[in-house]
């Protein structure tokens, strides 16, 4: 039974006893009741109105899908933001592929210098070198500090 319909057979229960109208306690019943009836009504009105809502929120995360499929293709990744969309206090992220199933995840800087994360569709092993990078013999001129890691990643 829904509301209205719990409603309606407390309303035919209450009927049924054929109470005195007059007496206080009767008067209390019936206003109870009646509220009663006006929050089912609420409540169903709401739910209609969620419904539709509901629905219409559906079509637009659709169509959203489809404008980005069409933008980006295959290689839309809504984790990560383009280099110049970024604040200076936000973290940038850093697009990688994963050799095993040829996904794209966004990995952040501190992942990449941890050196190797779990790809999260196929569980292979992603490592990453920046050896060479911060190898002082690896540059000759000097351009290459070891203490700089930050600043070549950025």
């Amino acid at each position: 039974m829904n509301l209205n319909e719990r409603v309606a057979y407390l309303k035919g229960l209450c009927e049924g006893l054929k109470l005195d109208e007059n007496k206080d306690e009767v008067k209390v019943l019936n206003a109870i009741i009646d509220l009663l009836d006006d929050m089912a009504l609420s409540v169903t009105d709401m739910e209609e109105l969620y419904d539709d809502l509901s629905m219409q929120v559906d079509e637009i995360d659709e169509d959203l899908g489809n404008v980005e499929e069409e933008l980006y293709g295959d290689d839309y990744c809504d984790c990560c933001d383009d280099e110049d969309d970024f604040d200076d206090e936000e973290e940038p992220f850093y697009e990688v592929t994963c050799g095993k199933c040829n996904k794209t995840i966004c990995v952040s800087e501190d992942v990449l210098l941890e050196g190797e994360i779990k790809c999260p569709n196929c569980g292979e092993v992603l490592e990453f070198d920046f050896s060479d990078l911060f190898d002082e013999d690896a540059c000759d001129c000097g351009c290459c500090d070891p203490s700089d890691e930050e600043d070549l990643m950025s």
